[in-house]
């Protein structure tokens, strides 16, 4: 399969080059589509109770959603003040799709006590459509703003998840302007030259275009988070780069070889050699990169359904472009492109401790790295212990994780949401601003089940009406913050006393409480798949048995190291006004699920590339303690070049103030970093030297289905076949 494509691409190139042109047009005129059919709602569950109660109340109840303004200023009840809130109320009122708007000024509680604050709350009509509720909510909201008064801000409701999904994507964009010229800079200082440098965004772009494309097509079947537009934007660049940056790199060094030889290699053959070994790693890296973040497909939950649909279809799109369009280019342009000074054989002398490149007329290419595999080599057990405590301590934090969904504190202080909520904070008594747990007590229910339930502890307020079918309506307000402790443990005292009673309970925290249960009866059979099918995947790749398992291990080890990081920074507090964010208890719950999946995605992805390069040593020697040095020779520049530009991409999402993406974007950044230093200089290299020869151990039924179906390297002259080497070292 590989070769064809190579075939193709030195072949056909511009038609290859044209075909991903119209692919290129077609994803920015038309996928750019999918904008306007985003969704910001996240913690949703189809078919939970709180989704299912929230329904039926939407039918019992004649009002819609609601949202609020706050005018503050050193006296809000100056007779200006009062003269334009009044003009603006009575407007508001008569605009199409609003049910009521309480007077502040007549209404107990809108007005704060010290005088400098007060509350217009807005309820729309129920039974909206999107389009006439999103009409209604942006003209009331427009016209309160007008008030010039006081200081206006204007959130809550439906406002609140457009505000975070507005700031969500200005974060992004801010991360692309600074991230796009930095990686730029640095592939030129990689490459030397513009060309190569200018290949890994070409490929970047046709990448993301052709992932806007496929999420539109997604779109017209499910739900699309409005987070699967910045997953797709940050994953496909780091991955573009990465797969571009081991294609080019393979190559040059292809042509290098040749001209060590004293041979003119003609730019096909470099293509097809490069296809040959890079491509089978850019493949098997863009397999187990999809099928790690293919378990968010697993859950039922939109958000995390479309995070995981958004980023498979930027996997699959940049491995396809660093298959398909990149070698084309490369077929085109890649004779201006210079080769890279390389070793094409490895010796088995470099073990030796006496090796050295001291004293020869140049450093041999990859030297660094292969003196930290001879540094791990020769102390394996000192090496692995101090990595795993160190990685050990710093994943602690992560077995205390919390999450949440969150509230205007996840925004900057200058954002209207954040406005509102401070104000409400500084100047209303606590819990006015918490919306209530709801509970619907249906007609049968016993005489003192509500008692029963009022007299649950954990409440600051609680009242009922009765609606038109019988059905009670008992709204709890909790202590603490929407969806804090006290809020989902109310929810869970609630569905644990009711029993048998015709009793259901909606709101913030119950959502929460079952989006919590969805994933843990969920989990366990994503993680499940994942690892089954990338141990599959892995032994396909590698031919071994033993590595497949050294590789989920130390991969998790590295996961959870970063995670427990963001953690002890997050939710604990400790240094987050430094990133812009702050100490808020809990993990937004759209963070721990996409740093897990893509972090673990990207682990593995630099794993690939070392072991590719292991395995080419080891078939050509037989040495095992010579192929694990001079595979971290050959990749290691490949690996920190990848991690330092993915690190520029993800730390560029640390430049905005919205907590979920500082969040996403340290933990990233962290996996990223620690992974390709500490797990895959350090770590890899002592493991494989304590497992020796057994390594690339299968057993004879198994290495007989991978010389049969497995993807194979092309063969080379010096190859030495795994099977004639001894099972023990």
């Amino acid at each position: 399969m590989l070769a064809a494509l190579a075939r193709t691409a030195t072949r056909r190139p511009r038609t290859v080059v044209l075909i991903w042109l119209l692919l290129l047009v077609l994803g920015l005129g038309f996928g750019t589509r999918v904008f306007g059919d985003l969704t910001s709602s996240v913690e949703d569950v189809p078919g939970s109770e709180s989704v299912v109660t929230g329904e039926r109340l939407a039918e019992l109840t004649p009002d819609g959603e609601d949202f609020s303004a706050t005018v503050s200023g050193p006296a809000v009840e100056s007779p200006r003040v009062r003269a334009q809130v009044g003009d603006a109320v009575a407007d508001v009122r008569r605009q199409p799709g609003i049910a009521q708007v309480p007077d502040p000024y007549t209404t107990r509680g809108l007005v704060a006590q010290d005088g400098k604050a007060l509350l217009v709350p807005v309820v729309l009509k129920g039974g909206l459509d999107d389009d006439a509720e999103e009409e209604a909510v942006g003209d009331a909201a427009d016209r309160l703003r007008e008030i010039t008064a006081g200081d206006v801000a204007v959130s809550g409701g439906p406002l609140l998840g457009e505000q975070m999904g507005g700031r969500a994507q200005e974060d992004v964009a801010q991360a692309e302007l600074i991230t796009l010229p930095a990686v730029l800079i640095v592939l030129l200082l990689i490459f030397g030259g513009l060309r190569a440098a200018g290949l890994p965004l070409l490929v970047t772009v046709s990448g993301v275009a052709g992932a806007f494309l496929t999420l539109y097509g997604f779109s017209q079947f499910t739900e699309i988070s409005v987070y699967a537009v910045q997953i797709v934007t940050m994953l496909g660049l780091g991955l573009a780069v990465d797969y571009a940056l081991l294609m080019v790199i393979r190559f040059r060094e292809e042509r290098g070889k040749a001209q060590e030889r004293g041979k003119t290699q003609d730019v096909a053959q470099a293509v097809h050699a490069t296809v040959a070994h890079a491509g089978r790693t850019v493949l098997f890296s863009g397999l187990t990169v999809a099928i790690s973040l293919s378990g968010l497909v697993w859950f039922p939950s939109p958000f995390l359904r479309s995070m995981g649909l958004a980023s498979g279809a930027v996997v699959v799109v940049d491995m396809l472009a660093a298959l398909t369009l990149l070698p084309a280019l490369l077929a085109l342009f890649g004779g201006k492109i210079a080769p890279s000074g390389t070793k094409s054989a490895p010796r088995k002398g470099i073990w030796r401790r006496g090796s050295s490149t001291r004293g020869a007329p140049a450093p041999e290419p990859g030297a660094f790295f292969a003196r930290l595999a001879l540094f791990s080599a020769r102390r394996p057990l000192a090496v692995a212990g101090t990595a795993v405590a160190v990685l050990t301590f710093l994943a602690l934090p992560a077995f205390g994780m919390r999450i949440n969904i969150g509230d205007a504190r996840q925004l900057p202080h200058d954002t209207e949401a954040r406005q509102l909520y401070d104000t409400v904070r500084e100047h209303y008594p606590a819990g006015t601003d918490t919306d209530p747990v709801q509970v619907l007590i249906g007609p049968g229910a016993e005489p003192d089940c509500e008692d029963k339930i009022r007299a649950l502890p954990g409440i600051r307020s609680a009242d009922s009406e009765r609606l038109s079918d019988g059905t009670v309506l008992l709204e709890l307000t909790p202590t603490g913050s929407v969806d804090g402790p006290a809020a989902t443990r109310l929810v869970e005292q609630v569905r644990d006393l009711r029993g048998d009673e015709p009793v259901r309970v909606t709101g913030n925290a119950a959502s929460l409480v079952d989006f919590r249960s969805m994933l843990a009866e969920r989990a366990p059979w994503a993680v499940l798949t994942v690892l089954v099918a990338l141990f599959v995947l892995l032994f396909a790749f590698t031919g071994s048995l033993l590595l497949p398992l050294r590789t989920l291990a130390t991969t998790l080890l590295s996961l959870g190291a970063a995670l427990g990081v963001v953690v002890w920074v997050f939710q604990d507090g400790h240094g987050a006004g430094l990133l812009g964010g702050e100490g808020l208890g809990a993990l937004s719950l759209t963070a721990p699920p996409l740093i897990i999946a893509i972090a673990f995605g990207l682990a593995m992805d630099y794993e690939l590339f070392i072991l590719s390069r292991m395995r080419e040593a080891w078939l050509e020697t037989g040495d095992h303690r010579a192929a694990t040095v001079e595979g971290l020779r050959r990749s290691g520049r490949v690996v920190s070049c990848a991690a330092l530009l993915l690190a520029i991409v993800f730390g560029g999402f640390m430049t905005g103030g919205f907590s979920p993406i500082l969040q996403i974007g340290l933990g990233l950044t962290l996996a990223v970093l620690i992974d390709a230093t500490v797990v895959r200089m350090f770590l890899v290299p002592a493991t494989m030297t304590l497992l020796g020869r057994r390594a690339w151990w299968a057993p004879a039924p198994l290495r007989r289905i991978h010389q049969r179906y497995g993807l194979r390297e092309a063969p080379t002259a010096a190859r030495v076949p795994v099977r004639q080497a001894p099972p023990s070292p």
